[in-house]
């Protein structure tokens, strides 16, 4: 799976065709960065794309920020944005390969951009809970759109009850529910979790 997610990334990056990618980081998450207080927390973004999230938090003091993609262009670009940010915390990577231990993962719509199959969503709650510290938290966005067969068209859609059928078994709910303050194009389209690891 990695290969083909890799060069299906990279050709999306090539030939600019990133609609997903609105420029800065999504209201919701900021909101949540806001109250963060402790800025030496060990924060992995997978998926991380152009990384707007990871800038912002850089811009906030943050000092312990990781980002993943499958592809690298992306990472290069935020490197080119960024030229002080540590090489040792961006990981070109496959996120079911990386190791490591985090106190909290910050999930912008990650989940629906694999191919939706039981052995894929399975493998990410339990890899979200091994990358994270006793008592971590993964928080962020979910979308909420219809799943549906068809396998080329991402993002892959699901919906409250099946988030929750992959994640409790490794985490508490503390809260998941619609999103109130998503971007105007995404209102209605989206859940905001917050998860700590049991």
């Amino acid at each position: 799976m990695h290969n083909q997610e890799e060069s299906y990334w990279t050709t999306r990056y090539k030939e600019h065709s990133t609609g997903w990618d609105i420029g800065y980081p999504a209201t919701p998450i900021k909101t949540y960065i806001d109250q963060l207080e402790d800025k030496s927390i060990k924060l992995l973004i997978p998926g991380a794309g152009n990384g707007y999230e990871a800038e912002y938090l850089l811009k906030k003091g943050f000092t312990n920020v990781h980002i993943l993609d499958i592809s690298e262009i992306p990472l290069q670009e935020f490197k080119k944005r960024n030229p002080t940010f540590p090489d040792t915390h961006v990981h070109h990577a496959n996120f079911f390969e990386l190791e490591g231990q985090f106190d909290l993962i910050i999930e912008q719509t990650f989940f629906c951009s694999f191919v939706p199959t039981v052995e894929n969503r399975a493998a990410y709650a339990k890899q979200m809970a091994a990358l994270l510290k006793e008592k971590g938290k993964l928080v962020g966005l979910w979308f909420s759109i219809p799943l549906t067969d068809d396998l080329e068209k991402r993002p892959f859609g699901g919906d409250k009850t099946s988030y929750l059928n992959y994640l409790n078994p490794y985490f508490t709910s503390k809260t998941f529910e619609p999103c109130y303050n998503s971007i105007p194009p995404r209102q209605g389209n989206e859940l905001f979790g917050i998860f700590i690891k049991k």
